[in-house]
């Protein structure tokens, strides 16, 4: 991979901002740190966007489409055209993505990045095709470092047009069949994690399409065990066109300083390579949920990262992520509109 965009480095969080925040949060009218995490979210929020009132108002959500060849192992318990038939529902605001979209007042974009089909001039949809798929990665790299470039480009483009938009926080989510596979290949490459733990159901695969996925995830660790000494190599071997681009997305943001909300497994497999491109991307992440897949902790520890909330969620899509938006605004109407003890004429416990 050529010296490009990715060795830029990440914008840094306000340390005033943050000391500002923390100071306001002891002043309010409630007892120290009795709004739990809100407070939390609030400071981080404030040190993140630079400013005393901090907002999650204006969010953007990108979703990022591609197929994978790994599919034909037979690892997903759906067919491969889902991905597509997907795509469209995005478009048409039947997902749930789109519903969460839709009552948040969120801007939404859909890219397809690698579907296997192209998918006809759809109002919303972003036409980024690389390839039509992913390669197999149980038999090489599932892609070239030039599809890879592709990919992290298309992430980059669209938090660079989020924020062109005025958004103050980003998301990303993802579809793509057999995407569960890549993530825990990826995954394991990049913690040495054990395979029997990090491999899940996905779509809902039974106990023997957990232990087939299993075989496969091992074949192709094995093969392609010289990737696993690069985050960027990883990446290349065992991601899909949407989780690179989702990984770009995360760079970049870190990059021009804008907070993203981290989803579930897939995206967080995503934040985690981003995380080892660049480890100051890292304090620009917000982890929303805690997945039923069961690899997801494993990703979380290796990123040090404490969802906000675990509702048993495993959609993807970035719906996990979305459900957070709430909560991170009632924690910024709760640090900017309480009134502290001297506003209010309340005696402080000093």
């Amino acid at each position: 991979m050529t010296d490009n965009w990715l060795q830029s480095p990440a914008a840094k969080p306000s340390t005033a901002h943050r000391e500002a925040a923390l100071a306001r949060q002891s002043q309010l009218t409630k007892p120290p740190g009795s709004l739990g995490r809100l407070e939390a979210a609030a400071v981080n929020l404030a040190a993140l966007q630079g400013t005393d009132t901090p907002s999650v108002e204006r969010v953007h959500i990108a979703i990022f489409a591609g197929d994978h060849g790994v599919a034909v192992e037979r690892v997903s318990a759906f067919p491969q055209e889902v991905t597509a038939q997907m795509v469209a529902n995005f478009a048409a605001g039947g997902a749930a993505i789109s519903v969460l979209a839709r009552e948040l007042g969120a801007s939404f974009s859909v890219v397809d990045v690698g579907t296997v089909e192209p998918i006809p001039g759809l109002p919303g949809v972003t036409d980024r095709r690389i390839a039509p798929g992913t390669a197999n990665l149980a038999a090489g790299p599932a892609m070239t470092q030039a599809q890879l470039q592709q990919a992290l480009d298309a992430g980059r483009e669209q938090v660079d047009n989020a924020l062109d938009a005025g958004c103050d926080v980003f998301i990303g989510g993802e579809m793509g069949i057999a995407n569960t596979t890549a993530a825990t290949a990826l995954g394991c490459a990049l913690t040495g994690g054990d395979l029997a733990t990090m491999t899940g159901p996905g779509t809902g695969l039974d106990t023997h399409g957990v232990r087939h996925k299993m075989e496969v995830l091992a074949r192709s660790l094995t093969l392609n065990i010289e990737a696993r000494s690069a985050p960027l190599s990883s990446l290349q071997a065992f991601g899909g066109f949407e989780i690179a681009a989702l990984t770009g997305a995360y760079l970049r943001a870190a990059q021009r300083g804008l907070p993203v909300i981290v989803d579930g497994f897939i995206c967080t497999a995503a934040a985690l390579a981003a995380s080892r491109i660049n480890p100051a991307s890292n304090s620009w992440m917000l982890f929303s949920h805690m997945s039923q897949e069961p690899g997801h902790l494993a990703l979380l520890q290796a990123l040090d990262a404490d969802p906000l909330v675990d509702l048993e969620m495993r959609l993807g899509e970035g719906s996990g992520a979305a459900t957070v938006v709430p909560l991170l605004r009632l924690a910024c109407a709760l640090h900017n509109g309480m009134h502290t003890f001297a506003d209010a004429g309340v005696s402080d416990k000093g």
